[in-house]
């Protein structure tokens, strides 16, 4: 398969790759110098923790207080 580089710097995924990984909207990037390689990231279950922690109320600063508060009360 061939795909080519836009003079943005933009490369086009052929249909036959993106129909093996599926629907995927970031990639971890890295090189050997020779050599790029795509690694596709998906949705992580963090994620679904963060939407649900936003329903309940619960804010960074309550995460960091229980972490502090934890590690003082052991």
């Amino acid at each position: 398969m061939l795909a080519k580089k836009t003079t943005k710097n933009q490369i086009t995924l052929p249909k036959a790759v993106v129909a093996q990984i599926g629907e995927v909207d970031y990639f971890d990037v890295t090189t050997d110098g020779e050599s790029i390689v795509l690694r596709p990231l998906r949705r992580s279950r963090a994620d679904e923790a963060r939407a649900r922690l936003e329903e309940m109320g619960i804010t960074e600063d309550d995460i960091r207080d229980a972490v502090e508060w934890a590690r003082d009360n052991p």
